[in-house]
């Protein structure tokens, strides 16, 4: 031990300095900046499941940040080691991420916002900050609505079938519990059991019309009251809220679709799937389609798969032409000259004005 010989009461405070700087580093506390900005809130929270695949990133900060540093290379998201491609908007205190895609269903991803963000002074993140989040969804095909003996109808109503010539329907069409006289504008031709008219390529029914009919109708009205239900019933959704309801102009990929609102169908839409590919749409309020647009379906995706549950009125604007099965709470109505390749399932009235209306095969 080596012994300090020139030791004085002077000296105690330098060297009990010099001692405390050798047995502390001080350089990760140097490195952090007390004005350094930090994330206050995220959407999703961090470890969140079952969250929207169409969700857009939100992140809070503490402070004002500067915009010019929040962009792709600041904030990034991945699934995996993939790369999601988006886009970075800023405002306020507030940066969002909107995915280039929807999201896969059941599946993990992680967002990060790098130390190249910084304050509105200049000031950087002390550290990169990391979140993950889980998406919700059908990863397995989703099953198709069952219409039981609904199905059997291109039209299907309880209080009226209104028609103002000249329209064509192929498929059979039914109305029950109210008689025959409630479907006008068709200028039936009687026979037994049914009717049938030149606008339509099948047959009319009607409730007071001769047996088996009537139970036939009465069981076909049930089975669509249950596939309206079953379809309103369906959870973990795919997709909540997509463009606020406006889907003019977008194409949709299968899944589960949920509104609480209208939704306006302003330009055209495509529905893009396999064969198999299943779409169950279900709005709260009206599906309202303008004129002069149309669905289209590619990939073999198919009328028959895709189910509009309405809980309120849906109305096919003038000479558009709509695809899938509507099941409409409220009633459904189209414009002149509209065209509908699926079936209608009004739970109260159907409207049509020289309408071009076919059961999908």
């Amino acid at each position: 031990m080596k012994v300090i010989k020139f030791f004085n009461a002077s000296m105690m405070p330098a060297l009990f300095l010099a001692v405390l700087m050798v047995g502390c580093d001080n350089s990760t506390d140097a490195d952090i900046d007390p004005d350094a900005p930090e994330v206050f809130s995220t959407i999703p929270m961090n470890n969140q499941e079952d969250v929207e695949r169409n969700m857009v990133l939100e992140i809070v900060f503490d402070e004002a940040m500067d915009a010019a540093t929040m962009n792709n290379s600041t904030i990034t998201l991945q699934q995996g080691s993939t790369t999601i491609n988006g886009s970075v908007d800023y405002s306020g205190t507030t940066a969002t991420f909107t995915p280039e895609n929807v999201f896969a269903a059941q599946t993990d991803y992680t967002a990060t916002i790098s130390t190249g963000a910084k304050s509105s002074s200049g000031v950087a993140l002390s550290n990169d900050y990391e979140w993950s989040f889980t998406t919700g969804g059908n990863s397995e095909q989703l099953e198709a609505v069952e219409l039981g003996t609904a199905g059997n109808y291109v039209v299907l109503a309880e209080s009226a079938i209104t028609n103002n010539p000249t329209s064509a329907f192929t498929g059979d069409l039914g109305i029950s519990p109210m008689a025959e006289s409630f479907m006008t504008g068709f200028s039936q031709t009687a026979e037994t059991g049914y009717s049938t008219s030149d606008q339509v390529t099948g047959r009319i029914y009607a409730a007071d019309m001769v047996d088996p009919t009537p139970s036939n109708l009465t069981t076909a009205v049930e089975n669509m009251a249950t596939a309206y239900d079953d379809a309103a019933g369906r959870t973990a959704p795919d997709f909540v809220e997509l463009y606020t309801g406006e889907i003019g102009g977008k194409t949709l990929t299968p899944g589960l679709y949920k509104w609480s609102n209208t939704v306006l169908i302003t330009d055209d839409v495509t529905f893009s799937g396999d064969e198999n590919a299943v779409w169950i749409l279900q709005i709260a309020e009206n599906v309202t389609m303008s004129s002069d647009v149309s669905i289209t379906l590619t990939g073999g995706a198919q009328a028959q798969n895709i189910f509009w549950q309405v809980a309120g009125e849906a109305t096919i604007g003038t000479t558009s032409h709509f695809e899938g099965i509507i099941l409409s709470m409220t009633g459904i109505t189209l414009n002149t000259g509209a065209s509908l390749n699926g079936r209608i399932l009004a739970q109260t009235a159907a409207i049509f004005d020289a309408n071009t209306v076919v059961a999908p095969q």
